[in-house]
């Protein structure tokens, strides 16, 4: 039988669109809601997202099939202890936290392994709260699932289920080989475009003409300094065992570029770029490198049938040519499902006004 009945604490930008994936692919499903702004709450209920609302963790719980803890990271494994009373025998209990190590440590110091199964739907947005979730945010994103070792193989399934459900792809990883991976491909980088940021900052002229005049591959690759500071505090600081030797080699590889520099070797510089372009072309919808101009943006769309001719058919009707277009799986930095690349910036221009006159929500 289908679980049918789901239980979140904490109804911020994640959990509210799991809400409301859940809500659009079953309406008949039952979902309550705890979070201490009971005036957005309210305003699930009134969109039709929550049934109940609870004043707290309460015996309302029992009646879930799968709660899920979407709270900040360092509140989750604390809300383990309070949920756990409540969970009636076959219930899961998952998070959707970034990082996965310190809430697994914390589950099996309690115990709680049979019942816990973690997950971390990689998609996000610089706007956060229920307010800014939609049914969609989380449609063609990776849905990682970290069981613990005792988790049986059908509660997966049931996991996996819902991932289904909401469109995402699911992905079953060992939570300890999810912070490596996120460590490299999400956490460094963050780390990276920030300091990078604030070395622009501290080198800039008392004019700011570095600020004045960045652009094209600068802000490509700093644009996820503009995340929110204390979401990346937190993930930051629960990932440190990963995070720590992550950022060591790298501070490696850079000293062995400015050796490489101070020496003059310019076969050791253009192999840097040679063997990372090749790389970085095996998995970039683009053959050009970073650097280049990106005349290219992303599209909040729904994944239903006709969706992406719809969109295909507007700017083939003003004579706009797609050089490039695919879906994001990992949308943590806040980019929409469908990516979009041009030839050209008057083309990216002309694209942007058409869609934007037919009300998509464009990210660039």
């Amino acid at each position: 039988m289908a679980d049918s009945t789901f239980g979140f604490i904490g109804l911020g930008l994640i959990g509210g669109s799991i809400a409301r994936g859940i809500r659009r692919a079953q309406p008949d499903a039952r979902i309550m809601a705890y979070m201490r702004t009971r005036s957005r709450l309210e305003q699930a209920q009134a969109d039709g997202i929550v049934d109940v609302i609870l004043d707290g963790v309460t015996e309302e719980l029992r009646a879930c099939d799968i709660i899920f803890l979407c709270t900040p990271v360092e509140y989750n494994a604390a809300y383990l202890s309070q949920v756990r009373p409540f969970l009636r025998d076959g219930a899961i209990l998952t998070d959707v936290g970034s990082t996965k190590t310190d809430i697994h440590r914390v589950v099996t110091e309690l115990g709680f392994e049979d019942v816990f199964i973690g997950s971390h739907p990689m998609a996000g947005s610089e706007k956060t709260g229920y307010e800014n979730s939609t049914d969609h945010l989380l449609e063609n994103a990776y849905y990682i699932i970290t069981p613990t070792a005792k988790s049986r193989q059908e509660d997966v399934d049931r996991l996996i289920h819902v991932a289904q459900l909401i469109h995402s792809i699911p992905i079953v990883l060992d939570y300890e080989e999810h912070d490596r991976v996120v460590a490299a491909i999400s956490h460094l980088p963050h780390l990276i475009a920030s300091s990078l940021v604030n070395l622009v900052r501290d080198s800039d002229n008392s004019q700011g003409l570095m600020r004045r005049l960045a652009a094209g591959g600068f802000k490509d690759i700093t644009r996820i300094a503009s995340s929110s500071p204390v979401m990346w505090e937190q993930i930051c600081m629960t990932n440190t065992g990963n995070l720590i030797p992550m950022l060591e080699s790298y501070i490696g590889s850079l000293q062995e570029i400015l050796a490489s520099l101070k020496d003059r070797d310019a076969q050791a510089i253009h192999d840097l770029f040679d063997t990372s372009r090749t790389y970085r072309n095996s998995f970039s919808e683009k053959a050009s490198g970073s650097l280049l101009p990106d005349y290219s943006f992303t599209v909040d769309i729904v994944d239903e049938p006709g969706a992406i001719a719809t969109l295909s058919c507007i700017l083939s009707a003003r004579g706009i040519n797609i050089c490039n277009m695919g879906i994001n799986h990992n949308r943590e930095h806040g980019e929409g499902a469908l990516r979009i690349t041009f030839y050209d910036e008057a083309s990216e221009k002309a694209a942007w006004n058409q869609l934007r006159k037919y009300n998509y929500e464009l990210i660039k």
